[in-house]
């Protein structure tokens, strides 16, 4: 690891542990030059996997992309930024966990209607409008129907994908 004092390529590890989160390993270091100390983070490069789009397109995942989507649900809803966060890192260790190295855009957007579901049912609904291309205000009765009667003539739970119309 080059100093980024002064530039010498030789330092040493004085200590090492885990970060919080226990997903990157921080190390304290000293350059064994001008004996400068600094600290550095290491943390596992994990590829997330290409989306292909409807129309046969792909595009490297974006998690900015994500998050944006999610956020724009959201808007003015009273969730926290953590859960926010919470629900995007869940999203990515479940692409991560079908070790595919393309998957289709759908499954995404499913993955965020379960979260959504979750976090905010306002947020869930608008979501959805956009995501399913709501046709008519009937769309909207459905979907509304289920989050508030999850129970009903076996109606899903609010995270899952409302009934085809």
């Amino acid at each position: 690891m080059r100093c980024p004092f002064c530039g010498a390529h030789d330092t040493r590890v004085i200590d090492s542990r885990l970060s919080q989160e226990g997903d990157q390993v921080r190390r304290r270091r000293e350059c064994v030059e001008c004996k400068e100390r600094f600290t550095t983070y290491e943390a596992a490069e994990l590829n997330l996997p290409r989306i292909v789009k409807s129309n046969g397109s792909r595009e490297p995942f974006r998690e900015e992309k994500l998050r944006a989507g999610m956020l724009r649900a959201l808007e003015k809803r009273p969730v926290g930024s953590d859960r926010i966060e919470a629900a995007i890192n869940r999203i990515k260790k479940q692409l991560l966990a079908r070790g595919e190295r393309e998957i289709p855009s759908r499954l995404i957007g499913e993955n965020v209607m379960r979260e959504l579901g979750e976090l905010d049912h306002v947020a869930y609904v608008r979501f959805a409008s956009v995501y399913r291309s709501f046709q008519d205000v009937n769309a909207f009765r459905e979907v509304i129907d289920q989050l508030e009667n999850p129970h009903d003539g076996g109606a899903a739970h609010p995270s899952d994908p409302p009934a085809a119309s």
